[in-house]
C-alpha cells in the first residue's frame, strides 16, 4: 500500500531504523572492536605482570629485606649476629622494624660559614662582623635578641652558651649532648641516622669565645660501626635589637631568595623575651624554615628547633636557681616502629599517562565515523530519505555513548579483576562519575570537530596526533606544573579547560590517592576527600561537566546551520516564537528585471509551461507533485569572476505518473536544479513546491515522501544490499511483512536477489551492481517524488534494459525527474523532455513533439573520394536548394534537407544517377533523431548567447 504524505515515519520509527543500522554496522566491525578492547586489556595485563616481577625480584627479594649481619666471627664461624637494618643499605629504613632506634645528641641548625651574617649595605647595623671573616671561615654564628627589659635579656643570653667544652671519653655521645652542638647539614625526612654524623661537614660546638686549635675528632660508634667525626668551635655572637620589628626585618633581609642577586646573610635564630622577668617567662623564637626535603615536608621543627627552646629555657632556670641547674636534653631519636612491607604500585605510578591514551583511544573512533558519514554524504542521503535531525542526534550520540560505556566498563572491571590498585582502592562511584562525564565530553567534542573536517584521512591523522601528543604533554609538562607548588593555580585551571589535560588531572588524582593509600596502608579516594583543597577532582568534574553541555550545544547549533541539506538561519531557534506558515502554494513573487527580459525571449512551449505554473499557483491542485515557480540559482562573484547564473527562472509543473527527462550539456544547470529540489542548496529566488510543501521552508517534510538516486553511489561499504534496503524501508515507515516483501521485490526488480548478491557487502559490489542498488533505494517505500541522476550509467545493455523496465513500472503513480546523457534512455523512459542550456529551459515536450518541432529535416550522408566532394555538394543542391552541410571529414559529408523540399524517390534516383558518374562508397538518408534535436537546440542557444 502506498504511504500517503500524512503517514510519515514517526520519531521513534526513524530512531529504530538508525539504531538497527548502527547495530548491524557494529556487528560487521566486530574484529575491529575486539582489537580496540584488547589494547586496555593488554596494558592492564602488562602492568600486572610487571608488578608481580617487581614484587618478586625487588620488593620481596631476600637481599632487599631486613636481614642479619655477623658482628663477631672466629675464623669462618660467626659467633654473633645482629638482625635488622643493615647500615650498608639504608634504603631498608622505611620497611625494617626499628625496636631500638639509635640516639643522637640534639643539634642547632646553623648557617653555613659562607652565608653567616656580616656587615652589608642593606643591613645598617655596625655590630655585625666584617665581611673579611668569610675568606678565613671564621665568621661567628649570630643570634638576635630583643624584649621589654634589655638588662634581663643580657642575663639570659649570657647563660645560653657554655664557656668551655667538656668531653667524656667514656660517653662521647652523651657528653656532646651536654654541650651546645650545631650543624650546617640539612635534616632528612627521618631521624634514624642524623645526617650531620654522615656528611663531610664538621659538627660545630658553640662557645662565647673560641681558642686556637679548637678543632678535633671524636669517635662515633653506631652499632658495630665506628667512625671519626670532626668537631670544631664556632663563636656565638649575641646582638641586641631594640624591637621585634628590627629582628624580623634583619632576619628577612638575610633570607635566601631564588634568582636574587643580593648577598645571603643568614641569622641563626632570633629571640624576643617580650615581657619576661623574674616572675614570668614568655619568649618568641624565630628560625629558618626553608630547609625542606623533596616531599615538601619540613622536619626542622622536630629535630633541630627543640634545642633552641631547651637553650633559652635552661638560661631562665639558671637565672632563677643558679648556674648548676639545667634541664638535660640528652638525645633525639626515631620513634620505634614495626616492620613495614615494601610497596610499589606500578599501575598507580604510570597510570595517568597510559590510561590517558587508553581513554583517548575512543575519540578517533567517534570522529572518524562521523567524518566518514559526512565525506561520503551518507548523512545527507539519510536525510533525503526522511531521517530527521532529532532521531539522528539521539541515536548517533547514544550509539557512541553506549560503545564508550561498555569499553570503560570492560577496562575498569578487567583492571579490578587482575588487582590493579588504581581501580580497587578508589571509590567506584567517583570513578563512574568521572569517566561518564568525560566520555560524554569526548563524544561532544567529536561531533563539534566533525563539522570542521571534510577528509577522513586528515581527521584520522589529526585525532591520533592529538591522542599521543596529549598524553606526552600531560605526562611531561602538565604534571610538572601540577607538582610545582610555585606555579599559579589559576593557570592550572586554564590548562584544564583543554579536555585532555582535565582527563589527565583526574587520573593523576586517582593515581596519587591509590599510591599513597597503598603505601600508607589507608584507603584511596573517597567522596569526602574531594573537599580537601589539595584535591583537584572537584574542579575537574565541574569543568568537564560545563564543557560537556557547552560543547554539545555548540556542536548541535553548528550542525543545524552549516550541515548540508539543512541550511537553517543562524537564528533558526527564534522561529519557534513565530507563527507557523500555512502549507500551501505561495503567490508568484516579483521577478527581477533580468527574469522579465528572459521571459520575453522564451520559446512558445516554455512560455506555455510558465503560464501553466502561474495558473497552478493561483489555483493549486494536488494532481501535480512538483511545481517550480521561477526557480533561480545564482552563485556570487568569486576570485574576480562575475556572477554565475546556474538556473535562470525555471518554471515547471509535473503531475503524478510522469517521468520528466532533463537533457543538456555539462554545466547547463541540471545538477544545480536537482540540488535545490533535494535540499542540498537553497534557491536564490523563486521556489518550488513538492506535494504542496515549499522547498525553502518545509524541506524536512518533503524528505519523508522523496526518493533520490544520486549521480555517485552513496553506500556503507560493510552493509549488504538487503541491509541498505531494510534501513531505508524503515525510514519510509515500512514494517513487518510489508517491509520484507518490499525489500525482496526491490532486490528482484534490479536483479540483485539471486546468487547471494543481496547478502553481499556493498563494498564488494561492481559499479553496475552499486548503481542498481542506488535505484532500488530511491524507489523503496513508494515515495511520491523521485530524482534520478543518470541512473543507468555504468550498466551493461542487459542490465540497462532491465533497469528501464523497473523505472517504467515505478513511474505509473509517482513523479520522476531524470537526468541523462543517453538519448535512447530519454526516449524510452521519459513522457516529457526539457533541454537545458546555460541554466535556462530551451524547449519542453514529449520526444515526438520535439523531433517534429526542431527536427523538420532529413539527414543525408554520402562518402566518396576527395576528388568528388564538390560533385556531392552539387548533387545535394539539386535535390534540395536549401540544404545545409552539417558534417565534413575525409570525403564523408552530412547535409540537412528540409522535408518540404524533398521526395524520397527523387533522392534514390539522384543517387543512382550519381553512381554512374563517380564512385560512391556509402550513402544514406535518415529522419531526425532526438540526438539531432538536442545538438541543434544546444548549438542554437549557445550561438545566441555568444551573439548577445
Amino acid at each position: 500500500m502506498r504511504n500517503s504524505p500524512n503517514e510519515h515515519a514517526l520519531f521513534w520509527t526513524q530512531a529504530n531504523a538508525l539504531l538497527r543500522k548502527n547495530l548491524t554496522y557494529q556487528k560487521r566491525n566486530v574484529s575491529t572492536n575486539i582489537r580496540l578492547i584488547l589494547f586496555p586489556f593488554a596494558l592492564c595485563l602488562l602492568f600486572s605482570l610487571l608488578q608481580n616481577l617487581i614484587d618478586k625480584e625487588i620488593l620481596n627479594k631476600a637481599g632487599n629485606n631486613c636481614g642479619c649481619i655477623c658482628t663477631k666471627t672466629q675464623g669462618d664461624q660467626c659467633l654473633e649476629k645482629e638482625c635488622g637494618i643493615q647500615y650498608s643499605d639504608l634504603d631498608q629504613v622505611g620497611t625494617c622494624p626499628i625496636p631500638n632506634p639509635p640516639e643522637w645528641p640534639p643539634l642547632l641548625q646553623v648557617p653555613a660559614s659562607q652565608y653567616r651574617a656580616v656587615k652589608t649595605d642593606f643591613l645598617p647595623f655596625s655590630d655585625l662582623p666584617d665581611a673579611s671573616c668569610r675568606r678565613s671561615g671564621s665568621c661567628p654564628i649570630t643570634m638576635l635578641f630583643t624584649g621589654n627589659n634589655m638588662s634581663f635579656g643580657e642575663i639570659l643570653y649570657g647563660n645560653m652558651l657554655p664557656s668551655t667544652l667538656i668531653i667524656n671519653n667514656s660517653d662521647i655521645m652523651g657528653s656532646l649532648a651536654t654541650n651546645v652542638m650545631g650543624s650546617e647539614s640539612e635534616p632528612e625526612y627521618t631521624n634514624f641516622l642524623e645526617p650531620s654524623f654522615f656528611s663531610d661537614l664538621p659538627i660545630d660546638y658553640l662557645q662565647s669565645q673560641c681558642r686556637q686549635n679548637s678543632t678535633f675528632s671524636v669517635p662515633v660508634q653506631i652499632a658495630a660501626i665506628t667512625q671519626q667525626q670532626e668537631v670544631r668551635c664556632a663563636q656565638g655572637l649575641y646582638l641586641w635589637r631594640n624591637s621585634s620589628y628590627e629582628v624580623s626585618n634583619e632576619l628577612y633581609k638575610g633570607y635566601y631568595k631564588a634568582n636574587s642577586e643580593r648577598q645571603i646573610n643568614e641569622i641563626a635564630a632570633g629571640y624576643d623575651f617580650l615581657n619576661s622577668n623574674g616572675n614570668q617567662f614568655n619568649v618568641s623564637i624565630w628560625y629558618n624554615s626553608t630547609y625542606k626535603n623533596n616531599t615538601g615536608y619540613n622536619p626542622i621543627s622536630l629535630t633541630r628547633i627543640p634545642r633552641s627552646v631547651n637553650l633559652v629555657s635552661n638560661a631562665y632556670i639558671q637565672f632563677l636557681l643558679g648556674p648548676g641547674t639545667k634541664m638535660l636534653f640528652e638525645f633525639v631519636k626515631e620513634m620505634p616502629k614495626s616492620e613495614t612491607p615494601n610497596k610499589f604500585d606500578l599501575a598507580s605510578l604510570l597510570g595517568p599517562l597510559f590510561f590517558t591514551w587508553v581513554i583517548l583511544q575512543l575519540f578517533p573512533v567517534a570522529l572518524i565515523s562521523l567524518v566518514y558519514e559526512k565525506r561520503q554524504k551518507l548523512r545527507i542521503m539519510m536525510k533525503m530519505h526522511g531521517l530527521g535531525d532529532g532521531p539522528y542526534w539521539l541515536i548517533s550520540y547514544g550509539y557512541f555513548l553506549a560503545i564508550s560505556v561498555i569499553y570503560m566498563l570492560c577496562f575498569v572491571i578487567f583492571g579490578s579483576v587482575i588487582g590493579l590498585k588504581f581501580f580497587t582502592m578508589n571509590d567506584y562511584s567517583i570513578q563512574f562519575v568521572f569517566y561518564f562525564i568525560y566520555i560524554n565530553l569526548q563524544i561532544s567534542v567529536a561531533f563539534l570537530l566533525a563539522s570542521i573536517f571534510s577528509n577522513v584521512k586528515t581527521a584520522s591523522v589529526t585525532a591520533y596526533i592529538g591522542l599521543f601528543g596529549t598524553g606526552l604533554l600531560a605526562g611531561y609538562l602538565f604534571q610538572f606544573f601540577l607538582e610545582a607548588t610555585s606555579f599559579p593555580r589559576g593557570w592550572i585551571i586554564v590548562m584544564e579547560l583543554y579536555p585532555g589535560f582535565a582527563l589527565y588531572r583526574g587520573l593523576y588524582e586517582f593515581s596519587m590517592a591509590s599510591f599513597t593509600g597503598d603505601t600508607m596502608g589507608t584507603h584511596g579516594m573517597r567522596w569526602g576527600d574531594l573537599n580537601h583543597s589539595s584535591n583537584g577532582m572537584t574542579e575537574v568534574l565541574i569543568i568537564m561537566f560545563l564543557e560537556w553541555l557547552l560543547t554539545l550545544f555548540v556542536a548541535y547549533y553548528i550542525d543545524q546551520v552549516l550541515s548540508s541539506g539543512s541550511g537553517k538561519s543562524p537564528i533558526f531557534f527564534l522561529k519557534v516564537f513565530q507563527k507557523k506558515p500555512r502549507l500551501s502554494f505561495r503567490k508568484p513573487s516579483m521577478r527581477s528585471q533580468e527574469s522579465k527580459v528572459f521571459v520575453q525571449m522564451e520559446k512558445p512551449d516554455v512560455s506555455q509551461e510558465r503560464e501553466k505554473v502561474e495558473q497552478l499557483i493561483l489555483e493549486p491542485t494536488i494532481n501535480h507533485a512538483i511545481v517550480c515557480d521561477n526557480l533561480t540559482k545564482v552563485y556570487p562573484r568569486r576570485d574576480g569572476n562575475p556572477e554565475n547564473f546556474a538556473v535562470r527562472g525555471l518554471s515547471l509543473a509535473l503531475p503524478h505518473g510522469e517521468c520528466f527527462g532533463m537533457l543538456g550539456p555539462n554545466g547547463a544547470g541540471k545538477t544545480s536544479f536537482i540540488n535545490m529540489m533535494i535540499g542540498l542548496t537553497k534557491p536564490t529566488s523563486g521556489t518550488a513546491f513538492v506535494q504542496g510543501l515549499d522547498i525553502r521552508t518545509h524541506m524536512h517534510g518533503i524528505y519523508t515522501s522523496m526518493g533520490v538516486c544520486p549521480q555517485h553511489d552513496l553506500h556503507w561499504e560493510t552493509l549488504t544490499g538487503r541491509e541498505h534496503l531494510l534501513f531505508y524501508g524503515r525510514l519510509k515507515n515500512l514494517k513487518g511483512s510489508a517491509l520484507t516483501q518490499a525489500v525482496e521485490e526491490s532486490l528482484r526488480s534490479v536483479n540483485l536477489f539471486h546468487g547471494g548478491v543481496a547478502d553481499k557487502q556493498a563494498g564488494k559490489y561492481s559499479g553496475g551492481m552499486k548503481r542498481r542498488l542506488s535505484v532500488a533505494i530511491s524507489l523503496i517505500g513508494d515515495p511520491n517524488v523521485v530524482y534520478m541522476d543518470e541512473p543507468s550509467s555504468g550498466l551493461d545493455p542487459a542490465s540497462r534494459n532491465n533497469l528501464w523496465n523497473v523505472i517504467k513500472r515505478a513511474k505509473q503513480d509517482r513523479a520522476i525527474i531524470l537526468t541523462t546523457h543517453s538519448m535512447e534512455e530519454a526516449e524510452v523512459l521519459c513522457d516529457r523532455l526539457g533541454i537545458f542550456v546555460d541554466g535556462s529551459l530551451q524547449c519542453i515536450g514529449n520526444p515526438n513533439q520535439l523531433k517534429a518541432r526542431y527536427g523538420g529535416t532529413y539527414v543525408f550522408t554520402m562518402t566518396t573520394s576527395l576528388d568528388h566532394e564538390k560533385d556531392v555538394e552539387n548533387l545535394v543542391l539539386q535535390i534540395s536548394p536549401n540544404a545545409t552541410k552539417i558534417y565534413h571529414i575525409s570525403g564523408t559529408q552530412k547535409f540537412e534537407l528540409p522535408k518540404g523540399e524533398v521526395r524520397i524517390a527523387n533522392v534514390f534516383q539522384a543517387v543512382d544517377s550519381a553512381k554512374r558518374k563517380f564512385t560512391v562508397s556509402a550513402w544514406g538518408i535518415a529522419d531526425t533523431t532526438l540526438e539531432d534535436v538536442f545538438i541543434k537546440v544546444a548549438r542554437g542557444a549557445q550561438s545566441y548567447d555568444t551573439l548577445s
